[in-house]
Parts: structure tokens; sequence; C-alpha cells
């Protein structure tokens, strides 16, 4: 199997796979509840090294109840160290975990943020689970057996035109370089005159997540981060969503960027973002 094969193109999920999600899913809430435990909405930070620091605490905290549970879970599997890297993976099986996704959003007293852990076979996501502490919620997704919320079947919207559309898009991470922000801020301005409403915001998992539910309509991003796609990419995927880069060929983790948006308006979209660069 090829490094570069498309995301969701795998062959689907095994039974074993099924009983491997119950355990990720119980793992995931453990590690949300002490991820809750440390939030305040009263949280009010001065400077660059105290956002730093809470942040690392955060992901400490929840990588000592998270990280040996999933690896004793799949024996000889791996784990990527860094939630910022981005391409390719070895060939095997991979954890690709976000201790806090939106951990940026968690220190500041702000309530859009989650515990995330992806198993990546092949380079292809193939289960993930994406819990959010404050609400309960959970989102989980196996290749081939459909994405839900609280175990009710995920769908995307239907909606055909991008007029009608809410879209959005955000930073994969901080320092991304001027030729990333002026890729950001010309879609911004693109999708200002083309889509009905435009969000920017962090983290990518949580606006991908609307899109598998059919909240909103499309998410794109500039980066290929992985801790911030594989989840969202897999549920979109399995709601029935559809997954390129932005240009509108098969998403890999090879790719440039990223583009996950409801069948009806997807053409659309790639059309107006695949015309920027």
């Amino acid at each position: 199997m090829s490094d570069n094969q498309p995301a969701g193109t795998t062959r689907p999920a095994s039974v074993e796979d099924d009983a491997l999600l119950s355990q990720v899913t119980a793992c995931v809430f453990a590690a949300g509840t002490y991820l809750r435990e440390r939030f305040s909405p009263d949280a009010r930070l001065w400077d660059l090294r105290e956002i730093a620091t809470a942040a690392h605490a955060n992901d400490e905290t929840v990588l000592s109840v998270l990280k040996a549970p999933l690896l004793a879970a799949r024996p000889g599997s791996g784990w990527v160290e860094d939630e910022l890297e981005s391409g390719v993976l070895p060939t095997g099986e991979w954890w690709v975990v976000d201790p806090v996704e939106g951990n940026i959003n968690h220190v500041h007293g702000l309530t859009e943020w989650a515990v995330t852990a992806t198993l990546v076979r092949d380079n292809t996501p193939v289960l993930t689970v994406v819990h959010l502490p404050l609400t309960g919620d959970t989102y989980t997704a196996l290749a081939g057996r459909g994405a839900h919320l609280n175990g009710k079947p995920l769908r995307p919207s239907a909606k055909t035109e991008l007029n009608a559309a809410m879209v959005g898009t955000g930073q994969a991470k901080p320092g991304e370089g001027q030729a990333t922000y002026q890729r950001i801020g010309a879609s911004v301005t693109a999708m200002l005159s083309s889509a009905l409403l435009l969000r920017v915001s962090v983290p990518a998992t949580l606006q991908l997540a609307h899109v598998a539910a059919g909240r909103m309509d499309a998410f794109w991003q500039f980066s290929d981060v992985r801790s911030g796609l594989l989840a969202g990419a897999l549920l979109v995927m399995e709601s029935g969503g559809a997954v390129t880069d932005t240009h509108g060929r098969p998403w890999t983790l090879a790719s440039r960027d990223f583009l996950a948006a409801a069948p009806g308006i997807h053409a659309e979209t790639v059309h107006v973002l695949s015309t920027l660069y």
C-alpha cells in the first residue's frame, strides 16, 4: 500500500476495531475528565510565556493518562510525539493524538476545545474519537462504518448553493509564515463574496465536526498539521462528506492543503479556492 494512498480508501475497519473503539473512547473520556478539572472560564493570562506554560501543562496532564493505554491497546503501534507535525508517516499503525485540540482556547477560558485520538493505518485514518469534556459530547468514526455523535449517525448538509453556506477556515499553528497568511487572507476575501457566512477560528477539528454534522458546510486549511485534520477528516468522510485538497484532488498526508465540504457545494467551493494560487 502506498504511503500516498488517498485518505479514506483503505479497507474498512475490522471487528477488532469495533472493540478498540470502545477502549479508545473510554481512554479519551478519562483524559477529558482531568482536562475539565483544569479548566476555568476566568482564566486570564498575561504574556506568551504564561500561555506556553499553561498549554504545556495541559498537554502533559492528558498524555500522562492517555498515552500508555492507547499504546497498550495496539501493541507495536507508533506514537506521533509532535502534535504539530505534518507529512506522511512510515507504514504501519500510528496514534495521532491532540491532547488538547484547541489548547489556546482552554487556557484563555474559552469553551471550544476537545481531546482527540486517531488511529492511522498505512497513512489512512481508520478510527477516531473526539471528546468535548465540557458538554460530554463524543464524536466517533470507524472506516467504512460511519460517523456518530453520542451514538447517533452524522450526515453532512444537503445544501447545493455556496451562497447559502456557512464556511470556515483558520490557522493550523503559530508562525506559519507570510505565504500561508496571504493564502488565508485571499481565501477569506473570496469567500466573503461567495458564501453566506464565514468563520475564522480554531480548532480545526471542531469545525470539521460541524461539517460532518451538517451544522457547517465547508472547512479548508492551507497546511497539513496531522493532529488537527485526521480526526475531522475521518468524521466528514464517514458522514458522507467530501474530503479533498483545495483543487479537488484526493487528500493525502502529503497534500499541502485541505478541504472538507458538503457534497452539494464541494465543486463550487473548489472553484473559488483553486483560483487563488
